[in-house]
């Protein structure tokens, strides 16, 4: 009788096959990684990018800590338009030198990383953000009899705004402007609180905001969870306010003694 010997062969190819499993699963985890990341950054750097709001120039419409989603087609593909809620860079001496040193170490080199690739949000010292009152070629001036803003010489009722008390005027300070060709005039939803292009008509530039220093337009709120929601143009507040088209010089505003 003869005993059969198992060569170990069998086993020694389903070893194998295990292995090149394990290492075609790493492999492939990996790709689907780089690939996550890519459209992550392709994201980021073309539709859309998160922005952290750090102070309360726009409350009640965003308040301090919420996170913001910002559509990056303002203005290259779609126009900036009369109410829109935008995040720009700042035109110059409009925020003072950052004071908080920047992480450094792994913590520094993970918070760059999540920001670079659109996971984190941005929170550079440079940028601001408001709506738009005034476009290209606008007259904008406060204010009516009533407090209300005049665009282009029709009164706008502001739902949006947060003031100190009611019946308060659209703005503390009397103002008429006329943007020039290329920009825009911005003020906060916070009126009586925010440094807009009011806080700055001395300043090189009038207060205007060239358009090229639009980041794009923010579009929702995506945390905290109960404040989830779109952010709303109130494209009816500007209805009748036609436009005037951009204007052919740049026309520096003026404060109006109250």
């Amino acid at each position: 009788m003869t005993d059969t010997v198992e060569t170990g062969e069998g086993g020694r190819r389903d070893g194998r096959s295990r292995g090149r499993g394990v290492l075609l699963f790493l492999r492939d985890i990996v790709v689907i990684f780089l690939i996550a990341l890519l459209i992550s950054f392709l994201v980021k750097t073309f539709l859309i990018r998160p922005f952290w709001i750090p102070s309360e120039s726009m409350n009640e419409t965003l308040q301090v800590d919420d996170r913001i989603i910002v559509s990056l087609l303002s203005p290259t593909v779609i126009p900036v338009e009369h109410g829109d809620v935008v995040v720009f860079e700042d035109p110059g001496g409009w925020l003072p030198e950052p004071q908080h040193e920047p992480e450094t170490g792994l913590l520094g080199a993970v918070d760059w990383f999540l920001t670079f690739v659109g996971l984190a949000p941005e929170d550079d010292h440079g940028y601001l953000i408001k709506r738009v009152i005034g476009l290209p070629g606008d007259t904008v001036e406060c204010c009516n009899d009533f407090g209300q803003l005049l665009v282009n010489g029709v009164p706008i009722d502001e739902p949006y705004l947060h003031l100190d008390q009611a019946g308060q005027a659209a703005s503390s300070m009397a103002f008429e402007v006329t943007v020039p060709a290329g920009h825009l005039w911005m003020m906060g939803d916070n009126r009586n609180h925010s440094g807009d292009s009011r806080a700055h008509m001395d300043a090189p530039g009038g207060g205007f905001v060239p358009m090229q220093s639009v980041v794009g337009r923010a579009i929702l709120i995506s945390w905290p969870v109960e404040r989830w929601t779109w952010l709303d143009s109130y494209q009816q507040t500007f209805v009748g306010v036609e436009s005037q088209g951009a204007a052919t010089e740049v026309v520096l505003p003026q404060a109006v003694a109250h």
